[in-house]
């Protein structure tokens, strides 16, 4: 795959394209297709995202969906976008002109311009605090997944694999056909109320088929699969030597006398996901409270944010899956090429990519009612246990923090205990904080709570020199042929 070769200081995109997952991909493609100068810009070394994170030569044979990977891939060099890998971005902000993108690039800063940006940043593993939860030893499953992916590198020899939504099965499957020992699928809702919503079932039958897939796989390496069940706590100090699971009742308090040790050396725990929103959130889009507890950019039915030239796909609007992300990102790079080249779509694609994205949030939004979190899981927590990794905050000194000092919002708290003040600024544990402090003022979360705790100035670490160095004004950034994009 290679740049384009107008790639020069000075040089202005109709559409700049954060991220290189399914939505971004997607999205480039589409936007290049109908003739505008797109830019996809992504900090992976690959094209992919986490959800075709693959190796050099990879076949495949991890990954769902692998042959539109492959026709997206192409279809980067096919209609001539300018593919950017190893590009943090860490900043976007408004101009006159339309939007100025800040990144780093093997630590030097990186400046791009265009007239629109489509946001397809994604997300990330979204985990719950636990006693033993920082363990080593304990990972995401989405880490666990990247590993077995990125690298073919298994975690762990027996590993446990617990949380709530059906990303555990894939994860799961692909460690037992990997040769990994799972000692248990350990789910803590119950996906029978999936059922419920009939609807949202008939019209896509090909994703029960794909999970009917991977629960095959694990009846065939004899995984066990425990509904109402989970993980809570974790035991080990240099490593996880074993674990605690639980049965739960209906709010996900503990029920007495159903806890049990099991042998394991590695955890791999997700109760769904967290969407990266810090560029919506620095460019100032409007933003809501999903079903799922998270916060997520408002966009329309042309993926159009509230501010004037900013489109969203995927996750950052809403966690459905990599099929509802492609589809997004489709739309919102037709819609971002008619804006900014007034070349039209055809009106027949749009129509069927429409009713494909109304079928599939019909599903997602049954999932997430399918497998809520509800807040029973802050019963497990001990007094000393680690909420914020970075700072070492307890889940007493936030409690505190409420109680003692007067704090009513997540906010306050983090002024005054120090969650979310660390490396990751929250990444990890806005949510958890946000979900305590909501509890132990009597209320439910809301989208203010949730924005005080994700919106960051600065989206991606970088260094003082590169802050310092400033613009780039468009800087000579040629990335050679990487032979197909792979």
């Amino acid at each position: 795959m290679t740049t384009s070769p107008a790639e020069r200081p000075g040089t202005r995109y109709d559409i700049a394209v954060l991220g290189a997952g399914p939505a971004g991909l997607a999205a480039a493609v589409a936007a290049a297709g109908q003739g505008a100068g797109t830019v996809l810009i992504d900090a992976g070394a690959r094209p992919g995202g986490q959800y075709w994170r693959h190796r050099e030569g990879d076949d495949g044979a991890l990954h769902h969906g692998w042959g539109h990977f492959r026709r997206l891939r192409r279809g980067l060099s096919a209609h001539g976008a300018d593919y950017r890998p190893g590009h943090c971005v860490w900043h976007v902000e408004r101009t006159e002109a339309g939007f100025t993108v800040h990144a780093t690039r093997e630590g030097s800063p990186r400046t791009v311009r265009a007239k629109a940006v489509i946001v397809a940043t994604g997300a990330y593993d979204r985990p719950l605090p636990f006693p033993g939860w920082t363990t080593p030893g304990v990972f995401t499953a989405g880490a666990v997944q990247a590993l077995l992916k990125g690298h073919g590198v298994p975690a762990g020899r027996r590993i446990a694999v617990a949380g709530t939504g059906p990303f555990l099965l894939p994860v799961a499957a692909g460690l037992a056909e990997a040769g990994v020992r799972v000692v248990g699928v350990f789910e803590a809702g119950l996906p029978t109320a999936f059922g419920r919503h009939p609807l949202a079932t008939l019209r896509n039958l090909p994703k029960l088929a794909e999970g009917a897939g991977y629960l095959g796989t694990l009846l065939r390496h004899r995984v066990p699969y425990r509904t109402r069940t989970t993980v809570v706590a974790a035991h080990g100090t240099a490593t996880v030597t074993g674990a605690t699971v639980a049965r739960l009742d209906q709010r996900w308090r503990i029920v007495p006398g159903s806890t049990r040790e099991i042998d394991c050396d590695t955890v791999a725990v997700g109760y769904g996901f967290t969407p990266q929103t810090e560029i919506p959130l620095q460019l100032g889009c409007a933003m809501r409270r999903d079903a799922d507890g998270s916060l997520i950019a408002r966009v329309d039915a042309r993926q159009r944010a509230s501010v004037d030239g900013v489109y969203v796909a995927g996750e950052a609007c809403g966690v459905g899956g990599a099929q509802l992300s492609a589809v997004e990102g489709e739309l919102a790079g037709l819609h971002a090429a008619y804006a900014t080249t007034g070349s039209a779509p055809d009106r027949r694609r749009l129509a069927g990519l429409l009713r494909r994205r109304a079928a599939q949030r019909s599903f997602a939004a049954a999932l997430h009612r399918a497998y809520p979190v509800p807040d029973g899981w802050q019963t497990w927590l001990e007094r000393d246990t680690t909420v914020c990794r970075c700072e070492e905050v307890t889940a007493g000194a936030i409690r505190e923090a409420v109680d003692d000092l007067g704090a009513t919002d997540p906010r306050a708290v983090k002024l005054y205990a120090r969650p979310g003040m660390g490396l990751c600024q929250g990444r990890v544990c806005g949510y958890a904080t946000t979900c305590l402090v909501a509890r132990a003022t009597g209320r439910r979360p809301t989208a203010g709570d949730l924005r005080g705790m994700a919106t960051r100035p600065i989206a991606h670490p970088l260094t003082l020199g590169a802050l310092a160095a400033g613009d780039d004004s468009g800087g000579d950034d040629s990335v050679g042929d990487d032979s197909g994009g792979g």
